[in-house]
Formats: C-alpha cells, sequence, structure tokens
C-alpha cells in the first residue's frame, strides 16, 4: 500500500503543476498586471487548470489514506520540480539547469520542513476568538505583502503576491482542519470562502507578472508553513525543534532566491 500512495501521490503532484502551469499561461497572457478574475473564468484552458488542480488535490488526499504522511508529503512537494518544465513548454522554451537546481533545493527544504513537523494527538479546537484571531493576521500579513510588492521588482513582485496567497491559504486550511475534525461555530464555514477567493486572485496577479518558477515556489512555501504556525500558536500543536529545521528553512529561501535570479520573465503578448 506504501507503494500505491507513493504513486498515488505522485500522479496528484503532476496534476497539481499542470494545473498551476495552465493557469499561470493564461493569467500572464490576460494582457494586464490585474487580470480580472471573471475574465479568467471565461478561459477554456485557465478551466481546465482549476480541474486539474482539484484532481492533483484529490489524488494527494487519496494517497493519504492509502500510506503514511512521511512518504505521501514528499511526493506532494514534487509538484514543484513538475511545474517548471511544463511551464517553460507552454511558453516556447526548456527550463535551464540552474532552474531545477534551485527548485530542487526548494523541494528538499521544504520536505524537511514538513516532514519535521511532530504529529499532533487530539482533538483540533478553535474558539470564535482564535478565528477571528486566525482571519485578522492572515488579512493584515497579505494585505503587507501585497502593498510590499507594490514597489519590488518583478521577481519579487512575484514571490510577495504569491507569499500572500500563500498566507491566505494556510488560513484557510487551517480553518478546513477545524472543521473536518474539531469542534466550530457555524460561522466559520462562512467564512471559510472569504480567504480561499482573495487567495486565488493574488496567486493570479502573481502569475501574471511572469516569475512562475519563484511564484510557485513561494506559494509552495508559505501555503504549509502558515498552517502550521496557526496550528501552533491557535490549536496547540507541536512545532519542529532544533537546528535541522533551521537549515531546512534556509535551503528554502536560497532556492527561491537563486529561482529569482535564474527564471527568466514568461509572459505572453
Amino acid at each position: 500500500m506504501t507503494v500505491l500512495a507513493a504513486a498515488v501521490a505522485l500522479f496528484g503532484s503532476l496534476f497539481f503543476a499542470l494545473g498551476a502551469a495552465l493557469q499561470q499561461f493564461e493569467a500572464a497572457g490576460a494582457g494586464s498586471a490585474k487580470p480580472s478574475l471573471l475574465a479568467l473564468l471565461k478561459k477554456p484552458r485557465w478551466l481546465l487548470g482549476g480541474v486539474s488542480i482539484t484532481a492533483g488535490g484529490g489524488l494527494h488526499i487519496l494517497a493519504l489514506g492509502l500510506g503514511p504522511l512521511t512518504v505521501v508529503q514528499p511526493m506532494g512537494v514534487a509538484s514543484l520540480l513538475f511545474a517548471l518544465p511544463i511551464a517553460a513548454g507552454l511558453h516556447g522554451r526548456r527550463p535551464s539547469r540552474k532552474e531545477l537546481a534551485a527548485a530542487a533545493t526548494v523541494a528538499i527544504g521544504l520536505i524537511g520542513l514538513v516532514l519535521l513537523v511532530p504529529p499532533h494527538e487530539g482533538p483540533t479546537h478553535l474558539s470564535p476568538n482564535g478565528a477571528v484571531t486566525l482571519l485578522a493576521v492572515a488579512g493584515v500579513a497579505a494585505v503587507l505583502l501585497w502593498a510590499g510588492a507594490r514597489v519590488a521588482s518583478p521577481a519579487g513582485r512575484a514571490a510577495l503576491l504569491a507569499t500572500s496567497a500563500g498566507v491566505l491559504y494556510g488560513a484557510t486550511a487551517t480553518l478546513m482542519r477545524v472543521l473536518v475534525d474539531g469542534s466550530w461555530n457555524w460561522w466559520y464555514l462562512l467564512a471559510l470562502p472569504v480567504p480561499a477567493l482573495l487567495a486565488l486572485m493574488l496567486l493570479q496577479r502573481a502569475y501574471a507578472v511572469g516569475h512562475f518558477g519563484v511564484s510557485f515556489a513561494s506559494l509552495q512555501i508559505a501555503d504549509p508553513l502558515t498552517a502550521v504556525a496557526f496550528g501552533a500558536l491557535l490549536l496547540g500543536e507541536p512545532l519542529p525543534q532544533g537546528v535541522v529545521p533551521i537549515a531546512a528553512a534556509a535551503l528554502t529561501a536560497a532556492g527561491t532566491i537563486a529561482l529569482a535570479r535564474t527564471t527568466p520573465l514568461e509572459s505572453r503578448t
């Protein structure tokens, strides 16, 4: 079953990478630094990307039911290594060795961070005050990152916008975990689409900048790390300890910086 779980998770990563590359291709060709979500919804290729991302998420959930987290999560991080060649192919080029090496560095560091998080035992509980804090902190952080993106270089703008989206997706994931595993109030369900929709809009703006490798890597880093941070602060979940997590975080940062320096601007006119 472990081999099957790894295979399913790997396919899930491929679908997720394909979906992200398709959506970036359309967002980059929207002719605006602020692509309209309504306009993107009219593009079949962008919608196909959404279907592919959904399929990838479903396969990842299936894989978690078939095998251990320590096997499934590394396969999930592989989506970054799939996404770069797919996106480069859509834009009519080949990814360079430096790009792939930088992406591999991010993936290795992220795998280390994900696998070093101690398992949480017991029920998940989030008080109403905690839910308000979750949404407020995520919102403020997202706004600050968005503001920073307005004055950053193109690569920095892609990274900051994608990180802003990742923070909101991390908040969404935290709320979702409470809804599935813990005790909650009815308004949690009503609040859930708000950060998810804002994250989707910010991510399309990040994709429109053109530095796909940078934006996708930033998203993959910010989303799980935000969820881990909220889990520790609001749900009482444990954090990884020691020097190794610091080294893993340094790898992800170094890999993302290298991607910003090596991934070319990918946009369509």
